[in-house]
């Protein structure tokens, strides 16, 4: 394997109180989001909030900027625009609080009837999505992303051992939290893509975790002497050239995608980004981290035990 870094010591474990504040603020933030999109706050796309969606069929190709350039000149300025570029088709989709009380069909028709006039078009579709199927498809996003997680536990807790499927589930759902959070705040519109993303995100995050908690296993093993905090530390440094590599290819990637890919995936590549960013952090800072927190919980609790009963016997002499 490529080293990408040899023999680093950085000290992972022994400021996680400070990430921990970090990450408790992040996830507070994703947690507001959910409230405010259950509540049917926060920018929802059509599928969530309700809308409609209109396909056109063009005898000639036709670019995506000019339609949209044409529906802005027409009052319609936060269409998504979809393009089918071999059949040059044209999908237009439209929240409900941007459709006006005139006919949504017929405005459309009048606005690239005006701007085409040269390019012949037809409607081939025109469909709507109530406020009803809208909370229906809330309902199901989060279902989806909840019942992936506590699946993730159990194969864990089946994998390794349930302390480290708790830690993993916890900083998997710290994961999904702050790039919706981050959505939220940047006003960015929540999609089914952008849950999508979100439950990429969770199984991409959970590989990078899986990889580390594999190399702390194999440690645990080999060095009983080591403390519990340097065995967690030198097997996250173990795998830091190959975590910064992966990381950092998967980045590149979806930089390209980002820029290039065009408008239609274009918030997923970003939710896909942050996360990339945001799982290597968690799986560095928060993961392993609460390894060493429950294994001090766990000592104190049975030095505690101990005590009790050291005390309870000098009682009894």
């Amino acid at each position: 394997m490529i080293t990408f870094i040899k023999e680093t010591t950085f000290d992972f474990v022994g400021k996680r109180k400070s990430f921990y504040l970090l990450s408790v603020i992040l996830v507070a933030l994703g947690l507001l989001a959910l409230i405010q999109i259950a509540r049917g706050g926060g920018n929802l796309g059509i599928d969530f909030a309700g809308g409609a969606a209109v396909q056109l069929k063009f005898d000639s190709p036709i670019q995506i900027d000019a339609a949209r350039r044409a529906l802005e000149s027409g009052g319609i300025k936060d269409a998504e625009l979809q393009e089918v570029v071999s059949e040059n088709t044209l999908i237009i989709r439209m929240k409900a609080r941007d459709i006006t009380e005139k006919n949504t069909r017929t405005e459309i028709k009048e606005i690239f009837s005006s701007a085409f006039s040269g390019n012949t078009f037809t409607i081939e579709s025109s469909t709507e999505i109530g406020p009803t199927i809208g909370k229906k498809l809330q309902g199901d996003a989060i279902n989806a992303i909840f019942f992936s997680l506590v699946l993730i536990i159990a194969y864990i807790a089946f994998r390794f051992e349930f302390r480290f499927g708790i830690a993993a589930a916890i900083a998997t759902f710290h994961d999904v939290f702050v790039v919706l959070g981050i959505f939220f705040l940047m006003n960015k519109e929540i999609t089914l893509l952008v849950v999508t993303a979100l439950l990429t995100i969770a199984g991409y995050s959970l590989n990078d975790t899986v990889v580390i908690f594999d190399r702390i296993r194999e440690n645990l093993k080999g060095r009983r002497k080591e403390s519990f905090e340097s065995v967690i530390n030198r097997s996250i440094n173990d795998n830091l050239s190959r975590t910064l590599i992966t990381s950092l290819t998967t980045f590149l990637a979806l930089l390209a995608l980002y820029f290039f890919g065009g408008e239609v995936v274009h918030d997923f590549s970003l939710a896909m980004i942050i996360g990339v960013l945001i799982g290597t952090y968690s799986s560095w800072f928060i993961a392993s981290s609460l390894l060493v927190s429950w294994h001090q919980g766990k000592k104190a609790t049975t030095k505690g035990k101990a005590t009790k009963m050291l005390k309870g016997a000098k009682r009894s002499a």
